[in-house]
């Protein structure tokens, strides 16, 4: 491991300890020429996952696109970046264990909204806004209208 710092190639490991998703460890290193320290993390590789979007296209599945969706439907949400990197591994997780080679797009955006309904509902409406392509304020409406039932079923149903 080259030295971020200097390029020394002569470190020493002084702490190693797996990270919070348990998928990979986290190492704290000291560069021994500049005495620096610095963070590295080893990961198993994992097997090449092939998103198929919409028009069939197909792209290596990339985590961070999930996590900046999230970030987005989350932004001014009472969800920590905490939260967001748990949903992200457990999606995450869910592809490497239940898929092998290709996995829709529109599946992972389900694992997403299934995770998301759980924590935030605003934020879960604004991903499926983006996610289902919301047109028009109906779709709005059709997606809330199970939440309405669960939470407020004295509330009228709004007419056509």
């Amino acid at each position: 491991m080259r030295c971020p710092f200097c390029r020394a190639d002569n470190d020493r490991v002084i702490d190693s300890r797996a990270s919070q998703d348990s998928f990979s460890i986290r190492r704290r290193r000291e560069c021994l020429g500049c005495k620096r320290r610095y963070t590295t993390y080893e990961r198993v590789e994992e097997l090449d996952i092939k998103i198929v979007k919409k028009d069939n296209v197909r792209e290596p599945f990339h985590p961070e696109k999930i996590k900046r969706g999230l970030s987005l439907a989350c932004w001014k949400r009472p969800i920590s970046e905490a939260q967001i990197e748990a949903i992200v591994a457990a999606v995450e997780s869910e592809i490497y264990s239940q898929y092998e080679g290709e996995v829709e797009s529109r599946l992972i955006g389900e694992m997403v909204m299934q995770h998301l309904h759980a924590i935030d509902q605003v934020a879960y409406v604004r991903f499926a806004s983006v996610y289902r392509e919301f047109k028009d304020v109906r779709d709005f409406v059709d997606e809330l209208q199970p939440m309405l039932k669960k939470y407020a079923p004295s509330v009228p149903k709004p007419s056509s």
